[in-house]
């Protein structure tokens, strides 16, 4: 039997998670919630894709609020707030909107669980795969967080470091690409109340044209995963490249424990070898960030800039696709519930 799903926002996020369903026949979306009004324009959105390519399979309008395509059949609704929407026969909402809900509201929604696609402090859970899932309890959490795309990259690694040498402080920077808020051209500053922005100077310099220095939450959103992985221990700051997709993030690390370069590998390695889920790979190829489209592994280790210096400073680059691959884990995150209910 199909799990019933209601896609709540298909931006970049919502439609990749929506393209990697449709190939799964666990799941069935019977209903994408979207604030744009124009549902001719949201089956264009989805059918022609500049990053990822288009749909094979294309959907196509019918019934005046449905679309179709050769296997699947969704219902669009147009709802401004998903505490609107009748969830009958709906078992699971992804939340893709980037909008910030009153969670005491969200639990109360008729659904066995939420998922939101943007770290959130109140969210019954934050959960990043090969961190934390361990601790997901379905019995107490509904309303559950699949983080950030930029902490789901980085703070598989710093957990496999810091249990194995304690990371005494760091550094890192996120090379990030560009976002749908920033402009192409220069124009206004920007202001953005899903990422809790009142304005940006920088933004409304043009994306295509400027490496974009910035702050990052992504610390502060492996803080709600790892209390100990917080700002008092690790600096953070973004640089906003002008990519379509894939991000980088340069890591710089002090460990109480000695190491080498060596050894570190190794600890990667032997991750890589033993995990559960598609998340650590380990890269010694000359790539560039394309090659890394469409790649579900999301804490991709670039060994060939793995380092340490006088034994306890550490030196990574790691890789992740901040669409598809961020995607690609809120599904597995999904996944991952229905199993437990299944076992428990």
């Amino acid at each position: 039997m199909k799990h019933k799903i209601l896609l709540n926002g298909v931006g970049r996020i919502g439609k990749a998670i929506l393209k990697q369903l449709l190939d799964n026949s666990d799941f069935e979306i019977v209903a994408i919630n979207e604030i744009n009004p124009y549902i001719k324009n949201i089956v264009y959105s989805i059918n022609y894709d500049s990053t990822y390519g288009n749909l094979d399979d294309k959907f196509k309008v019918i019934d005046n609020n449905f679309i179709k395509n050769s296997f699947t059949k969704i219902k669009i609704l147009n709802y401004k707030s998903l505490f609107e929407i009748d969830l009958k026969d709906i078992d699971f909402i992804i939340d893709a909107s980037g909008v910030k809900h009153d969670n005491d509201k969200l639990e109360k929604l008729d659904v066995k669980a939420i998922f939101l696609t943007h770290a959130n402090q109140n969210a019954h859970k934050n959960i990043i795969l090969g961190v934390n899932e361990q601790e997901l309890d379905i019995k107490i959490h509904k309303v559950i967080s699949t983080s950030s795309c930029n902490a789901t990259a980085l703070l598989p690694a710093l957990k496999i470091i810091h249990d194995k040498k304690e990371i005494v402080c760091g550094d890192i920077t996120t090379i990030h690409p560009l976002l749908n808020h920033q402009r192409v051209l220069d124009g206004n500053f920007v202001g953005s109340a899903t990422r809790d922005v009142d304005y940006n100077f920088e933004f409304g310099r043009s994306a295509t044209q400027n490496i974009i220095p910035n702050n990052t939450t992504t610390i502060k959103a492996c803080s709600y995963v790892m209390t100990e992985i917080n700002h008092d221990l690790i600096s953070s700051s973004s640089l906003r490249v002008p990519t379509d997709t894939v991000g980088a993030i340069n890591v710089c690390l002090f460990t109480k424990e000695n190491t080498s370069k060596e050894e570190i590998i190794n600890i990667f390695e032997e991750f890589e070898e033993n995990q559960k889920h598609p998340i650590v790979l380990n890269n010694y190829e000359p790539l560039v960030s394309s090659d890394f489209k469409k790649e579900k592994f999301t804490t991709i280790i670039d060994h060939r800039y793995t380092d340490v210096k006088n034994k306890k400073m550490i030196k990574l680059l790691v890789w992740y696709d901040n669409e598809w691959g961020y995607a690609s884990k809120t599904i597995e995150i999904l996944k991952y519930y229905i199993n437990k209910k299944r076992v428990s």
